[in-house]
């Protein structure tokens, strides 16, 4: 079988039973290769996925947020060793042993900074149905508990780019309005009309489902058993949050958008046309050095998402390729040796993230 064989057999064999709907967009050096959309934006009113329906982003935000952060970098309004206090004055969580910890601008791209997810239970992460406040009062909030470790001494996922989100905005002139600084640096720029961190239209937005066989449909809040690692443990989503202005503007998982949308990022990206190419070669490569990502073997980390370092252990297809998803249920991949960039957004979570359909659809295309 060719590509768009391969890939509409994987979708036809997920749609339904594991996937309610999706949009996927296959390029490669440039050129479109594959488009299809399939299966329920709302199963149970009957409304089939269109081409342009915007999806909840969850943690597929985390890109863009960094790329603005990239594009201000290459104009010289911050550097990567930028202690993160310059930009944010009141931003001084304390270090493990007590002492005020030197975050710098690199650790919250590299999420080295030793802000995990395991926050105190006031703070929003940005898909749970917390009080409406700002974000700087949500970060103020979170820095009240010391960090993790000290900053890259080790590496964990969680709300660093949360926390440049307000750099990025404080440099724009509101610590509170990342939506400001990324419409000035990158969705403006792009054309990327759909992609915010509120949602006006709801016509358009994909209804979200949890794992399940069938797909569960997500209720307002959602308590989801999230994590294969700790069944025990249950998260509190908000699908109506998107719909909500005064949440706090999370780069790390609060935005909304297209296919279409994020697929034009991450070739403006590729093709150095956003970013220079020496950034851009900076963001696709092994940023952590020699810190384990134990969950994820083979992987390293670069400033855009996760970078397959031995191909063997990691059980992706090729050294230097990039990827990463979004808990919602969206994932993408970019291989820049083959100029080949994968965008598959689905309204079904983990499933459309990290769960087997990922793998598929990755299989399909580089396999």
């Amino acid at each position: 079988m060719n590509l768009t064989e391969r890939v509409n057999a994987a979708i036809d064999a997920a749609l339904g039973s594991r996937i309610v709907g999706c949009e996927i967009l296959i390029h490669q050096g440039g050129r479109e290769v594959f488009a299809r959309t399939a299966g329920h934006a709302d199963r149970e009113a009957g409304r089939r996925v269109q081409a342009g329906d915007i999806f909840r982003l969850a943690s597929c935000t985390k890109p863009i947020v960094a790329a603005t952060a990239l594009v201000m970098l290459d104009r010289g309004l911050l550097s990567l060793d930028d202690p993160v206090s310059k930009h944010l004055p009141w931003f001084t969580p304390k270090a493990p042993d007590g002492s005020v910890a030197d975050i710098r601008v690199r650790h919250l791209l590299t999420h080295t900074s030793g802000i995990t997810y395991d926050v105190p239970e006031d703070v929003s992460t940005g898909s749970d149905p917390g009080p409406g406040l700002s974000l700087e009062e949500d970060l103020r909030r979170l820095m009240v508990q010391p960090l993790w470790f000290a900053p890259g001494s080790a590496w964990e996922y969680g709300m660093s780019i949360d926390v440049l989100g307000a750099v990025v905005g404080a440099i724009n002139g509101d610590a509170s309005d990342v939506e400001a600084a990324v419409a000035r640096y990158v969705t403006g720029p792009l054309g990327m009309a759909d992609t915010h961190f509120f949602v006006t239209d709801p016509a358009r937005l994909a209804h979200p489902y949890a794992d399940g066989r069938p797909p569960i449909r997500m209720g307002e809040p959602q308590e989801v058993h999230n994590d294969p690692d700790n069944p025990d443990k249950v998260d509190l989503f908000s699908p109506a949050r998107i719909f909500q202005p005064d949440k706090p503007q999370c780069g790390g998982s609060g935005m909304a958008g297209t296919a279409r949308d994020l697929m034009t990022m991450l070739e403006a990206i590729r093709t150095g046309s956003l970013v220079r190419p020496a950034t851009r070669d900076a963001a696709f490569a092994n940023q952590i050095g020699s810190l384990p990502r134990a969950k994820d073997p083979g992987q390293k980390f670069g400033f855009l998402g996760a970078v397959v370092e031995d191909p063997a252990v990691s059980g992706w297809h090729r050294k230097g390729l990039l990827h990463w998803g979004g808990i919602w249920g969206n994932n993408w991949i970019l291989d820049p040796g083959s100029e080949t960039t994968v965008v598959v957004m689905t309204n079904t979570m983990r499933e459309g993230c990290n769960g087997p359909f990922r793998d598929e659809i990755r299989d399909a295309v580089f396999g």
